[in-house]
């Protein structure tokens, strides 16, 4: 039996920073109290003096690309980049090659996961065969192996029947069916969203109809099936008054956005950057806005960083032939505390409700997002006074393919703590291999 103490910290707990105690037995938290080192017995103790103390974060929405495209990134990689941003469960796409369409390739997806990851990897099943076929898994076993919820993420549902058909059966096993929203004959190969700047560098647009009309289409299914059903990284004003609207109605629909939507928008896109091409593309500035007040609002549930590892190759030359999507678990977190709670725009509270309980409420996961006694031990220790660097020597994930190299930010994770087990620390770096 191992008892570990964390003392003198400021506590995230349902909603309110609290200054408190915190102890942990084996794997799971045993109390929270003041001044609990003259109370209890322990065998270690960390300091907290100064630091917060969360629940570990929640990422719903990741690609490690194992198997098949180990050469972005790895299981292993990418739960180390997860666990070095404060991450201690998330939830892994099913892109991947094979696609763990199949009870089979599921239950090899979930070996690797186990073996490989240092953090909590929930997986996602597809939604059909192949990712972009209309022939659909069998979803009742799937489920029955392990799958958490389903996505085609990559690809949307082209067939209206197709997802109805869908919806009709995750419905009935009381799961998430989490969305790409994407009408390819309006995104018309675009790089980036259309409009003036896009005219300006003279690339692709993609209409930001693409998105908003297979919105509107899936939250009306949704309605009719009863389905639980979740949008992948929202991103125009236009999505969030169609999701306004759906959950006025009663619709059971939730949604995300990325970091990127929040703190980008096509005006950042001064030049042909592929750094700066991801799907769905940055929007107008007017939309950014949206989305802010969107999170403040409540209308979106949480955030998701969709973590897209690529190469260096893969990400260089013309957005007009480079991939799609950036990286982000190693900084999410100092990136928005930076830019979004140092600036007033958000409280810290917010920010942490939308990386905790709102992401665990959005996908049903019970027994993370909280510091409550007989929880999992998964707790995270921020220094919100440490600033850093974003840098090669300071990014865990494989990928180096985010904007934000060499910037400083504020908030850095002292200790990462899953299963009661200290996996990182900034001073001695990661405990486990």
């Amino acid at each position: 039996m191992m008892k570990t103490l964390i003392k003198n910290g400021t506590i995230y707990l349902e909603g309110e920073l609290c200054p408190l105690d915190l102890l942990i037995k084996d794997d799971q938290i045993q109390m929270l109290g003041q001044d609990l080192a003259d109370e209890v017995s322990y065998d270690e103790a960390i300091d907290a003096t100064g630091q917060l103390v969360t629940p570990g974060l929640i990422d719903p929405h990741v690609h490690y690309r194992e198997p098949g495209q180990t050469e972005k990134e790895t299981i292993h990689t990418g739960t180390k980049a997860a666990a070095h941003g404060g991450f201690t469960t998330v939830g892994a796409m099913p892109n991947v090659t094979p696609v763990p369409d199949t009870p089979e390739r599921l239950d090899a997806m979930q070996s690797l996961n186990e073996t490989n990851g240092i953090v909590h990897v929930k997986q996602f099943g597809t939604l059909t065969h192949g990712l972009q076929s209309e022939a659909l898994v069998d979803f009742q076993s799937l489920k029955d192996h392990g799958a958490f919820a389903f996505s085609n993420d990559g690809s949307g549902v082209q067939t209206a029947g197709t997802m109805y058909d869908a919806m009709e059966q995750i419905a009935k096993l009381n799961l998430t069916l989490a969305a790409h929203v994407q009408d390819d004959s309006l995104s018309r190969k675009g790089v980036m969203t259309a409009g003036e700047r896009q005219m300006e560098l003279n690339l692709p647009g993609q209409l930001p109809e693409s998105e908003t009309s297979q919105l509107a289409r899936d939250l009306l299914l949704a309605e009719a099936t009863g389905c639980h059903y979740h949008v992948c990284h929202i991103s125009t004003a236009a999505s969030l008054d169609l999701v306004r609207w759906a959950k006025q109605r009663g619709i059971p629909v939730t949604c995300e956005v990325t970091p990127h939507h929040l703190l980008f928008s096509d005006q950042d896109v001064t030049s042909d950057n592929p750094l700066l091409k991801m799907n769905p593309p940055l929007r107008s500035e007017f939309d950014r806005q949206a989305l802010l007040a969107g999170l403040i609002d409540g209308t979106i549930n949480c955030i998701a960083t969709d973590h897209a590892p690529h190469t260096i190759e893969e990400k260089s030359g013309s957005m007009q032939t480079a991939t799609f999507g950036i990286i982000g678990s190693d900084f999410a977190f100092a990136l928005l505390y930076t830019h979004l709670v140092e600036t007033g725009l958000l409280p810290l509270t917010t920010l942490l409700e939308k990386m905790t309980t709102g992401p665990a409420n959005a996908f049903q996961l019970t027994n993370v997002g909280q510091l409550l006694p007989g929880m999992p031990a998964d707790i995270v220790l921020f220094d919100l006074n440490q600033s850093w660097t974003i840098e090669r020597d300071t990014i865990y994930s494989k990928a180096m393919n985010t904007p934000h190299l060499g910037e400083t930010v504020q908030g850095l994770t002292t200790h990462t703590i899953v299963s009661g087990k200290t996996v990182y620390t900034n001073q001695d770096g990661f405990l486990v291999q």
